[in-house]
């Protein structure tokens, strides 16, 4: 597998309709002990901002089965590392502006 299709996998959405997903990360929760999916289908929603998901999978799993998430908790967890990976991703392109 390439490195281009190494982080895209397909899903059929509820009309039938297959839809390509690019992985943005995966990780394993420490206070839960599950494996996570955070992912993309790169559409946007009203705003403008791109539509991320989030699963539950098992990395050892020969088929990839997505299980949705279902307690606060557990998306809680998620939207603290995406807020840590946003505010990581801003500081970066400050500093690379600041910089020219």
């Amino acid at each position: 597998m390439n490195e281009e299709t190494k982080n895209k996998f397909k899903v059929i959405d509820k009309d039938g309709n297959e839809i390509e997903c690019e992985v943005l990360f995966t990780f394993e929760s420490d206070e839960t002990k599950k494996n996570y999916i955070v992912y993309t289908d790169n559409t946007k929603d009203e705003i403008g901002n791109i539509k991320v998901y989030a699963s539950i999978f098992d990395p050892n799993s020969e088929t990839t089965k997505l299980d949705p998430i279902e307690t606060e908790e557990e998306w809680n967890i998620i939207e603290n590392i995406l807020e840590t990976l946003q505010e990581e991703n801003k500081n970066q392109i400050d500093n690379e502006s600041s910089s020219e």
